[in-house]
């Protein structure tokens, strides 16, 4: 279980986002981070398999890692100050839609969808919602999605394809080039407690009809694209 600790880690790290600190605060890292929050993946995947079988049953393929890409970023601080884990059929970095959960040292976040698209797959995307606007309008605008989420994200094209103009007029949702969602909340309540995996179960659950409409566009061509 997450506990002051973590947060005390993140909080220092924040402040010491260097490789000479974090090696000599590497035990700490491993027993009062990575552990408790591995701890959490296995049972949220124990879950998410029974939905769909094809979500890897290692926690550590769902685990992002805690070092940072600097070759081409501006600021060169060596570490995340937050761990991540992604959730989708065939692992996190596969095109189907999926489930996301972060934990810094002052919040959780949590979402799901479909974050990156690729031309061919957001094609498919739009043509599927053009076929029946009002299902994805309809999911969400449940009552379960807007109470955890509020609505649908995701950067808008400015221009669409004469064939989709039709289904636009139904929903402005075609427009996207992503559809996913995101909430936050803060961390300090579930300290020690159990209750944040039933908090984080509960979004996944408002998120998994979304990831299901979106998951059935690929299901013709189940093979991954890994990017």
């Amino acid at each position: 279980m997450i506990t002051k600790n973590y947060t005390a880690f993140f909080r220092e790290l924040q402040k010491n986002n260097q490789t000479t600190w974090f090696h000599a605060n590497k035990k700490r890292y491993e027993r009062d981070v990575k552990e408790p929050f591995i701890g959490i993946l296995q049972v949220l995947i124990s879950e998410l398999r029974k939905w769909d079988d094809r979500i890897l049953p290692d926690p550590k393929k769902a685990l992002f890692r805690v070092n940072r890409d600097i070759r081409f970023s501006k600021d060169k601080s060596p570490y995340h100050t937050i761990m991540k884990a992604g959730f989708s059929p065939n692992g996190k970095k596969s095109i189907f839609p999926g489930y996301y959960l972060g934990i810094d040292a002052e919040s959780i976040h949590v979402g799901g969808g479909l974050f990156m698209l690729r031309t061919p797959e957001l094609k498919k995307v739009r043509e599927h919602i053009a076929d029946s606007p009002s299902i994805l309008t309809d999911i969400v605008t449940a009552s379960d999605f807007t109470s955890n989420f509020g609505k649908l994200k995701g950067e808008k094209a400015k221009r669409l394809d004469k064939t989709l103009l039709e289904a636009a007029k139904q929903t402005d949702l075609i427009y996207n080039k992503q559809f996913y969602t995101m909430a936050e909340f803060p961390l300090e309540p579930f300290y020690g407690s159990e209750k944040l995996i039933n908090e984080v179960l509960e979004h996944f659950r408002a998120i998994r009809p979304l990831n299901e409409y979106l998951n059935s566009v690929f299901e013709a061509n189940a093979q991954p694209q890994v990017l």
